[in-house]
């Protein structure tokens, strides 16, 4: 099947203190590292949306767009640069430079086997409790709960049809289930971690110089 990725990294990085996707990392950009899984699983190509305006140099080879102001419309403006005879498309955040080659194959062989959107899912590890303001209110049961990650992998024309209305969501895998989708779960990855916080760049930059010696 032919097999197209979409890495979003578009982000302005507001809670990092500017865009994370363009900060150095184990020798490699952020973006780069996530660009690079990408491409080993999606044949087809990768289209890498990034900020309005940006003048940083776009990976080498690869379809370049400018995003927009959501995470919704920036996936829109990467879709509509894949081509139509795209069966399979992956949708991965820039902010997650060590989701693995594997965790990407996984996600395609679960569309491959007949899903609408496959997304990789790991077990709450915490309590978790709602609050209102600084009072708990209530500790939620973890039973049947993950947090879910990227790369997302959707059967093609499942995910164009769940972008038609222009809707939002934080994930691509949400509107794909609003849509009446099959939305499966494949084993995720704990060290897959999404830099969110600059302190976080000190765990990736172990954990790859780890896994790339």
């Amino acid at each position: 099947m032919v097999v197209w990725g979409i890495v979003v990294a578009a982000g302005s990085g507001q809670r990092f203190g500017g865009p994370k996707q363009f900060e150095i990392v184990a020798g490699k950009r952020v973006l780069d590292w996530s660009v690079d899984a990408a491409a080993s699983t999606c044949q087809g190509g990768v289209v890498v949306v990034v900020p309005p305006g940006h003048h940083e140099p776009a990976p080498a080879t690869h379809t370049t767009v400018e995003g927009a102001a959501t995470r919704s419309g920036s996936v829109r403006a990467g879709l509509a640069r894949v081509p139509d005879d795209a069966e399979i498309i992956v949708v991965h955040d820039a902010a997650r430079p060590l989701a693995t080659v594997a965790l990407f194959r996984a996600v395609i062989a679960a569309i491959e086997a007949g899903a609408d959107a496959a997304i990789p899912g790991i077990p709450l590890r915490d309590t978790i409790k709602q609050v209102a303001g600084e009072q708990v209110v209530a500790t939620v049961d973890r039973t049947g709960l993950v947090a879910v990650q990227t790369p997302q992998a959707f059967r093609a024309e499942a995910l164009r049809a769940a972008h038609d209305a222009e809707p939002e969501a934080t994930d691509d895998a949400a509107l794909v289930e609003a849509a009446g989708g099959k939305v499966v779960v494949v084993a995720g990855d704990a060290a897959n971690l999404k830099l969110t916080e600059p302190g976080d760049l000190v765990v990736a930059a172990a954990l790859l110089a780890e896994r790339h010696g």
